[in-house]
C-alpha cells in the first residue's frame, strides 16, 4: 500500500480540483444562464488536469523512484491514478449533481431542446445522473491514459 500512497494522493487532489472546477463553472453561469458556452469553456479543465498529472509523475519519480523513472514506471503510475479517478468519478458526479449544481440536467435538457440539438427524449437520455456517471468514469479513464502516455515521455529521467 505504501507504493500507492503517492498515486492515491494525486488522484484525490485531482478529484478535489474537479469539484472546485465544477463550482467555478456554476459561478460563471455555465450551468444555467451561460449554458450555451459550457461545451467550449469546460474543455479548459484540461490545463489543471495536465498540470496535476505532471506534478504527480514528478512526485512519484522524485519521492518513490529516487529521482529516476522509466517511461514504463511513469505510465504505470499515471494509469493507477487514472483508474482511481475513474472509480471516484461516479461519486464526483453525484456530489456535483446533487450539491453544486442540482439544476444542471434540467437546464441542459431545456437548452438542447430549445436550440434544436436534441429532441426532449434524446436530451433526457443523455443529460441525467446515470449517463454522466458512466461517461465520467469512461472519459476520465480514457483521457487519463492519453495524458499519462504523453506526460510520461517528458517526466522520465535516467
Amino acid at each position: 500500500m505504501k507504493n500507492l500512497k503517492i498515486d492515491i494522493k494525486w488522484a484525490v487532489i485531482f478529484v478535489i480540483m474537479m469539484l472546485i472546477w465544477m463550482f467555478l463553472e456554476k459561478l460563471a453561469g455555465l450551468h444555467d444562464v451561460n449554458i450555451a458556452q459550457h461545451a467550449i469553456f469546460t474543455n479548459f479543465v484540461a490545463i489543471p488536469a495536465i498540470i496535476i498529472y505532471v506534478l504527480a509523475l514528478r512526485d512519484k519519480r522524485n519521492n518513490y523512484y529516487g529521482g529516476t523513472m522509466t517511461y514504463g514506471q511513469g505510465f504505470k503510475c499515471g494509469l493507477i491514478i487514472s483508474v482511481i479517478i475513474a472509480l471516484l468519478s461516479p461519486l464526483l458526479q453525484y456530489i456535483t449533481s446533487n450539491f453544486i449544481t442540482p439544476d444542471y440536467f434540467k437546464n441542459a435538457i431545456d437548452y438542447a431542446v430549445q436550440s434544436g440539438i436534441k429532441s426532449r427524449e434524446e436530451a433526457e437520455q443523455y443529460f441525467n445522473l446515470q449517463s454522466y456517471m458512466i461517461m465520467g468514469a469512461i472519459g476520465s479513464l480514457v483521457m487519463g491514459i492519453i495524458t499519462t502516455a504523453i506526460v510520461a515521455i517528458f517526466v522520465k529521467k535516467k
